[in-house]
């Protein structure tokens, strides 16, 4: 009787391998060739194909465009990685980064004729983490330096986190 063979997974390169710096229990979900070299996403970051790496809970978006996978972290700093096709690391990326987020809440400052302006409180733990950041994202034309606006935002910080729990 023949014997059946289970197919292969896609297995990362061993010259990608020998320089990617993972953690101990850290490991490879997903890997896509891009322009730059090989992304790889793995339990606790992502590994950029130019050696440096982001964990998931310090990845503010994710998007895809047409030029490939762009990356905001909270600090503002954007990564694109040229990717042909969104393919198994996007998902794998996506799926880390929304896997970190506990709560997220928007609240409305202002609403006018130029739209509704606020900042949305975020809550994220890394994999594996006990440790829960809150983040504050300021929509585009909101001064976090303002008095009124930082008082709205720590009032609604206390009371989702006792809303919350977290």
């Amino acid at each position: 009787m023949a014997r059946l063979r289970w197919p292969r997974r896609n297995r990362l390169p061993q010259e990608v391998k020998a320089r990617l710096h993972t953690a101990p229990g850290e490991r490879v979900l997903a890997h896509a060739p891009a322009e730059e070299g090989t992304a790889v996403a793995t339990t606790r970051a992502l590994h950029l194909p130019g050696g440096a790496s982001v964990p998931w809970e310090d990845i503010d978006s994710a998007r895809w465009e047409s030029d490939g996978l762009v990356l905001v972290e909270a600090d503002g700093t954007k990564h694109l990685i040229a990717l042909a096709a969104p393919g198994p690391l996007a998902e794998a990326v996506f799926d880390r980064v929304n896997a970190t987020i506990l709560v997220s809440h928007y609240v409305t400052l202002t609403e006018d004729a130029e739209g509704t302006k606020g900042l949305r409180l975020i809550a994220r733990r890394p994999p594996g983490g006990d440790e829960v950041t809150w983040r504050v994202r300021y929509d585009d034309g909101v001064d976090p330096a303002d008095p009124a606006v930082r008082d709205h935002a720590q009032r609604w910080l206390a009371l989702l986190r006792e809303q919350t729990g977290v």
